[in-house]
């Protein structure tokens, strides 16, 4: 199995979410990731090039990464875990009529001033076909959250 976490467009690979989840496994890849949208997706794509049996975390920009990287590879993904991704930021169109049947949990807070609750919620309704939808008590960074999510669950 490979596992990786990806940072949100203000995050970083040593930041908080990376180190927790570094220390439950030694295993995971974190990447850092710069420049353009493009520039990561391709920068992800090249890590993950070859990779089967993928669960990812993904955080904010990282979460919309994490989808994308899912839609168009269905078939190495094992599951999702979004943190309030950042779906809303991007055109979904082209995967509308095809959704990820893969396990995704999404954890987003009704306090985020970030990336929108509703839109989110609706789009990740059409994009995956094996949901859940958490709508916790916290804001974007979602670090009250993070500290009380059971990972090792959600990731094995």
């Amino acid at each position: 199995m490979t596992r990786i976490f990806i940072h949100g467009l203000e995050g970083s690979s040593k930041g908080y979410k990376a180190s927790l989840l570094k220390k439950l496994f030694p295993d995971l890849i974190c990447p850092q990731f710069t420049g353009s949208p493009e520039e990561r997706m391709q920068d992800l794509n090249d890590i993950l090039k070859d990779r089967k049996d993928i669960s990812i975390v993904g955080s904010s920009l990282g979460g919309l990464m994490a989808a994308l990287y899912a839609l168009q590879n269905p078939e190495s993904i094992n599951r999702l875990v979004l943190l309030a991704p950042a779906l809303p930021m991007f055109d979904w169109s082209p995967f509308s009529d095809r959704p990820l049947n893969a396990p995704v949990k999404i954890y987003h807070g009704i306090h985020d001033d970030v990336v929108p609750l509703p839109p989110t919620k609706e789009l990740a309704q059409v994009l995956f076909s094996n949901l859940e939808f958490n709508e916790v008590d916290d804001d974007h960074r979602l670090k009250k959250t993070v500290r009380e999510l059971d990972f090792r669950t959600l990731l094995s």
